[in-house]
């Protein structure tokens, strides 16, 4: 079994996905054992002298006023967890549980949390073991942290709520017996604030989408290579020298990509060949695809600080006995990353189905058949595919709203500002769904105009993807189920197949930006 070391340095990206969907082990190191144990003896100074620390001896929120009495402490921490517990709607995956309980252990593993060690432990078997409690997506107001959905993932680690074991959905109780996993017969002072003030339910989703978004990004390039060949696209305006004078990175790599994807292909064009420049769903891809890139290099190099970071309140800080109430619990930072990371990926869609709108129309199309169809009027080939692009793209534009820029106060308006930061992540991964969908589109739309154009040489990335299409779906000469055609594609972009295939044919990498920050993390 594959395993990753936590020890109170860096967790990657690569980390967090092979824990939450390849299932590597946790173990935690000597280094990050000894700094909870440490910070755990302050809080227990704490206690024993009766002082009055906010989350430890006070209530919580508006009853922080509230001195709690050392035989009530324990009880506290309990009914935090239960009272706290108020998460609707669908459970998350199984992969986002996993990312969710693997960054709270790096959290609390930093020492600055109080929690105990067998209370640690716990998660880490959890994960280790295959516990996935149930936590409902809905619920959080992204401060103080995600309260809710967390106190979801500590209910399992009481014996309390529902989980997953195996596959099958049960009582906590029972997946911790089946699992051989003892039950917390109680939380101790300031644990239950410990597991679950922070922002690891906005970060996991956001990671996975945002990692997800590496591959999509490329495939969207892919997806403009074909459509290029398919419209006799003119590659001049993917020149280095144009983008060179502009020096976006993003920019810079996806005009590369595109040039080294139709290298040597028959189907492509040159300026004044056959008409001087392509509208700008062509010629602005670099511009538009390379922009996107940029963005989401941004929100990486906002996740890779934020799974690293100690995100409790109160924090403890053992060298100087201080326990200090901040707000580090505040998703700020990374809703307005996941908002950005939405709207990037949003704009995929919107140039891909214009692509495809140009594909499908006998206005714009250079000479195809009008919506793609052999015998039109009889078939109407892919004229409800662009309706259906249509759709899912104007979906996007209202998910693409952004949740951070509302807050509705709560606790009595002790949390007067709240981030919204879950929300934020929730729709990232909705854009992202529905942007996959569109570009397959674009895919099995651009393989069905190359064969109507009368197939040539591709390039020699385009013709490796228009090779995976056609093991899996062929020329549609007449109506058929289209949903299924454009379910196939989507399973292969999805499988990663697509881009693997490329990146074979061509014997490298297609760009992206997200390398150096992921190699730097």
């Amino acid at each position: 079994m594959k395993k990753v070391l936590i020890n109170s340095q860096d967790l990657t990206i690569e980390d967090v996905v092979n824990i939450s969907r390849n299932n590597y082990e946790v173990v935690l190191g000597e280094t990050a054992i000894e700094k909870v144990k440490r910070a755990r003896s302050i809080v227990d100074e704490v206690v024993d002298d009766e002082k009055v620390s906010y989350g430890i001896t006070t209530g919580f929120g508006r009853f922080s006023d509230v001195s709690i009495s050392k035989e009530e402490c324990r009880q506290l921490q309990r009914n935090l967890i239960i009272s706290h517990s108020c998460g609707v709607g669908n459970p998350l995956s199984e992969d986002v549980v996993r990312a969710i309980m693997v960054l709270r252990v790096n959290n609390l593993s930093k020492g600055h949390s109080g929690i105990r060690m067998e209370t640690l432990n716990t998660i880490i078997e959890m994960i280790n073991k295959g516990v996935h409690p149930i936590i409902p997506e809905k619920g959080s107001l992204g401060a103080s942290g995600d309260l809710a959905p967390l106190s979801h993932m500590v209910l399992t680690m009481l014996g309390e709520g529902e989980a997953i074991y195996q596959g099958e959905k049960m009582d906590s109780k029972d997946a911790m017996e089946k699992a051989g996993i003892e039950v917390l017969e109680y939380l101790s002072e300031k644990e239950g604030l410990a597991l679950i003030n922070g922002t690891q339910v906005m970060t996991a989703v956001g990671l996975l989408t945002a990692y997800d978004a590496q591959s999509l990004l490329k495939t969207a390039d892919i997806a403009c290579g074909l459509t290029m060949e398919a419209l006799n696209g003119i590659t001049c305006a993917m020149d280095e020298r144009v983008h060179a004078v502009r020096a976006h990175k993003g920019q810079m790599n996806t005009a590369k990509n595109i040039l080294d994807l139709v290298d040597g292909s028959e189907m492509t064009s040159k300026q004044g060949e056959i008409r001087v420049q392509d509208a700008y769903s062509l010629r602005c891809t670099p511009q538009i695809h390379g922009a996107s890139k940029d963005a989401i290099e941004y929100v990486i190099s906002k996740i890779n600080i934020e799974i690293n970071s100690v995100t409790d309140n109160p924090i403890i800080f053992p060298d100087q006995k201080d326990i200090i109430s901040g707000g580090n619990f505040h998703g700020q930072p990374m809703a307005l990353s996941f908002d950005f990371l939405g709207i990037a990926l949003s704009e995929l869609a919107n140039v891909s189905e214009r692509r495809l709108e140009k594909l499908v129309n006998p206005a714009i199309n250079h000479g195809l058949p009008a919506f793609l169809a052999q015998n039109g009027g009889v078939n109407s080939g892919f004229m409800i595919v662009q309706y259906s692009a249509a759709s899912l793209v104007s979906e996007n534009k209202i998910l693409a709203h952004p949740a951070s820029v509302d807050s509705i106060p709560s606790s009595a308006n002790q949390e007067d500002h709240v981030s919204m930061g879950t929300i934020a992540a929730r729709k990232s991964r909705e854009i992202l769904e529905n942007v996959r969908k569109v570009i397959s589109m674009e895919i099995l739309g651009a393989a069905q105009a190359i064969d109507l154009r009368g197939k040539k040489q591709l390039g020699r990335g385009t013709e490796a993807a228009y090779n995976v299409v056609r093991e899996h779906t062929s020329f549609i000469d007449v109506d058929r189920v289209m949903y299924k055609e454009i379910n196939i594609v989507e399973d292969v972009v999805k499988q990663n197949l697509l881009v693997e295939a490329v990146e074979k044919a061509m014997g490298k990498e297609l760009l992206t930006n997200e390398e150096a920050v992921l190699a730097e993390a």
